[in-house]
């Protein structure tokens, strides 16, 4: 089954009570029993509830995955997948990587004797360099956010196997329509439902997907037992955004390469960090693990000042000055100050996150309109 059929169907059945294509809200907190432990698969609604099942099959398949776990946040999954390590152990990151990423592994989980190596990832050496007998999970996100830079995943994938690592990546730039890091050899996959998935900005959700059962079921208990879980309607709303993923994408992926080359092109823009471009970092490993280069685009201006950002992104009309991204509108951002301000300064300079980085999440929009905005935006 191709991707844009498996948006629409996999794991999607018409209810069997009504006949009803679409899958309903089951608004219920609780299951009638026909005596105790006798009942229809359904008990009480954080560990269990119909529309979110189907939603987690329809996740799991677009991923190429044989389980999947939905909750309530990006954030509260990412932290799921840390849930499974123990004070002692060792967790290698990526350097550059989303504010929210990083504040959570070093102000929440470090304080439980959980040590965070954060290594530049565009070479997987890196990597190697920094194993221990303590390290048991290594942590990717490509392409990454905000320097859009490209990580091997399959090359890190089989580092961590050799040395028995789970690799878990971010997904959430590439969405399942382009970048598959199952088939890569992943042991997890991550997704900010919030973005790309569910695609109108009017949901907060996070996804783990895996094929190995020991891994769901850890990560199902802590589901159950933490409790982070995302309601039904929520669920209802992102299973109606996916059926559209496919396409959205793809016009992501357009407008996405016609602004990159007209800022590129543009007499008062210095640099343009997209990975669609063939001199940009580690292309060609985009080239190989991905289906298209999305429309997230970060870039400086020739006049690279803070104060020169502000008054940029002051001036856009369509452009939507907001945090997060992947919705069917414009967004542009300015990571220092949003997305990224609980990473100190210091760090952020390592990786290039300059005061003065602008980052765009393309929309589906008209693109000589979001061209024009730039236009007006830039003068």
């Amino acid at each position: 089954m191709k991707f844009g059929t498996k948006a629409l169907h996999a794991g999607i059945s018409p209810d069997p009570s009504t006949g009803a294509i679409m899958t309903p809200i089951f608004q219920t907190s609780t299951y009638v029993q026909e005596a105790p432990g006798v009942h229809k698969g359904y008990e009480y609604a954080r560990t269990q509830n119909p529309t979110r099942n189907v939603l987690e099959h329809n996740l799991a398949a677009l991923e190429n995955g044989k389980f999947g776990r939905c909750f309530s946040s990006g954030m509260s999954a990412t932290e799921t997948v840390l849930k499974i390590l123990k004070p002692g152990d060792e967790v290698i990151s990526t350097s550059d990587l989303y504010g929210g990423s990083y504040r959570l592994f070093t102000k929440v989980f470090s304080k439980f004797g959980i040590k965070f190596i954060f290594v530049d990832m565009k070479d997987s050496s890196n990597v190697e360099k920094v194993i221990t007998d303590k390290s048991k999970l290594i942590w990717i996100e490509t392409p990454t956010n905000p320097m859009m830079k490209i990580i091997d995943i399959k090359e890190i994938a089989e580092i961590g196997r050799l040395r028995n690592i789970i690799t878990a990546v971010d997904n959430t730039f590439a969405s399942p329509y382009l970048q598959n890091p199952l088939d890569l050899g992943a042991d997890v996959v991550m997704h900010s439902v919030t973005k790309f998935i569910a695609g109108h900005s009017d949901v907060v959700m996070g996804f783990l997907g895996t094929n190995d059962p020991s891994l769901d079921e850890d990560f199902g208990f802590i589901q159950k037992s933490s409790g982070a879980i995302p309601g039904p309607q929520d669920c209802f709303l992102t299973l109606r955004g996916i059926k559209t993923l496919h396409v959205r994408m793809q016009r992501h992926c357009e407008n996405g390469e016609v602004v990159a080359n007209y800022l590129r092109n543009h007499p008062n823009v210095e640099k343009v960090f997209w990975p669609g471009f063939e001199d940009h970092p580690n292309h060609e490993v985009a080239k190989k693990q991905m289906k298209g280069f999305g429309g997230m685009i970060s870039f400086i201006q020739k006049e690279d000042t803070l104060e020169q950002a502000k008054e940029t992104l002051s001036r856009f009309k369509i452009f939507s000055l907001a945090e997060s991204l992947g919705g069917v509108e414009s967004l542009v951002g300015h990571p220092a100050s949003m997305t990224h301000a609980s990473v100190p300064k210091e760090q952020r300079l390592k990786v290039g996150l300059k005061d003065s980085l602008i980052r765009l999440s393309v929309g589906i929009e008209d693109v000589v309109d979001l061209i024009n905005d730039l236009e007006g935006a830039l003068r």
